[in-house]
């Protein structure tokens, strides 16, 4: 069978699927590596550390969600598969206000870290410098950044459990799309 890279109108392709995925698990573990740094203190070994890997690690993910909207907006969107119109909009919502919310913690981010006029080495590959800084720069866009991440965990937690109702509840072929392409036909979509 030949691998389906670009998205149909009934599932999403193997590009789709690997920046799903690689998304999700990039959001949880920067989740869970800021709330392991907000602990340290300054004298801490790794303060330092964490702090560097979680921007370096931003800067990267910032890219790979670039690259995934540029993949969304260069490619068709699979149909919703519930009848209710309303469901599907709220679905299509959800995943722009998901992107928003990556923007913005992306946002935030850089102007903390950039807040005392020094770029953001990157894993010593590349540094992106310091365009913004301003008067309580860091201590606003830190706060932001924390709301953000909160909102932005919830609202994932809150998108995984719709994916398990379509699945267990619905038994629809909701989460199966975003585990694999599906064929076109109407048989592989409610297997």
């Amino acid at each position: 069978m030949k691998q389906q890279l670009r998205n149909t109108d009934h599932g999403y392709g193997w590009i789709a699927i690997v920046f799903h995925w690689i998304g999700a698990i990039a959001v949880t573990g920067m989740f869970g590596l800021g709330i392991y740094m907000v602990d340290l203190t300054f004298y801490d070994p790794w303060y330092k550390g964490s702090l560097d890997l979680h921007k370096s690690l931003g800067i990267l993910i910032a890219l790979l969600i670039s690259a995934r909207l540029i993949w969304r907006i260069v490619n068709p969107s699979p149909r919703g598969l519930s009848d209710k119109k309303l469901e599907n909009q709220a679905a299509h919502t959800v995943h722009w206000i998901l992107y928003g919310a990556m923007i913005c913690m992306f946002v935030s981010g850089y102007l903390i870290s950039t807040a005392d006029g020094r770029g953001i080495n990157v894993f010593d590959w590349f540094t992106v410098p310091a365009t913004l800084t301003g008067e309580n720069q860091a201590d606003l866009a830190g706060e932001i950044h924390e709301w953000l991440a909160w909102g932005l965990i919830g609202l994932a937690s809150l998108h995984a459990l719709a994916a398990l109702k379509h699945h267990f509840l619905n038994r629809d072929a909701t989460l199966k799309r975003m585990l694999r392409p599906l064929l076109a036909n109407k048989d592989s979509i409610e297997d």
